[in-house]
């Protein structure tokens, strides 16, 4: 695993990635069975919202990266770099973990982008410090390969839905009397 590349895919299940003040843990939806209550004690610990929206296929992709750009705190480089990403593995994947994100990807990506009302400006600089946030972020792990990726599958899919849970715990004030 030397300058940080892998022969394997680095990700593994229930993943926690800590961002400035929080942690995000990945896991596929479904497989948390402690959730909102304790099985063993059977204690309630809040309330969980789910909020069901049906989108076009355009609408998703800009919910969804707006959503972990959300999650992971990422800048605008970061969500370029994820457009490029989610576009690629729709039109380019080599496997279902792996995909190209190259100078050539990025082309690739301006073109296809370019007949619309306002054309997408992603310089390479802008690409690569994009990239490096989305691996920071473990969105991406390079591989032994020049300008190929794995992808983290636990978000990262070609799939049609998913679920996004945001946990707001309040503070407990504890009051301590000295006297």
């Amino acid at each position: 695993m030397s300058d940080g590349r892998y022969k394997t895919n680095p990700f593994i299940p229930d993943m926690i990635i800590p961002i400035k003040d929080k942690q995000v843990r990945l896991s596929v939806l479904g497989r948390e069975q402690n959730v909102l209550v304790n099985q063993a004690t059977g204690e309630i610990h809040g309330t969980h919202v789910t909020t069901y929206k049906r989108v076009d296929g355009e609408q998703f992709v800009k919910l969804f990266t707006a959503n972990i750009a959300l999650t992971f705190d990422l800048s605008a480089q970061g969500i370029k770099a994820f457009n490029v990403l989610m576009w690629a593995m729709q039109n380019k994947s080599l496997a279902k973990d792996e995909v190209y994100l190259d100078t050539h990807t990025r082309e690739d990506f301006l073109a296809a982008h370019n007949d619309t009302d306002k054309p997408i400006k992603l310089s390479q600089p802008t690409f690569a410090r994009g990239l490096a946030e989305l691996t920071k972020a473990k969105i991406i792990a390079k591989t032994v390969r020049q300008g190929v990726y794995w992808i983290n599958p636990n978000f990262a899919f070609n799939g049609d839905r998913i679920a996004f849970t945001t946990l707001i715990e309040r503070k407990r004030n504890i009051e301590t009397n000295v006297g």
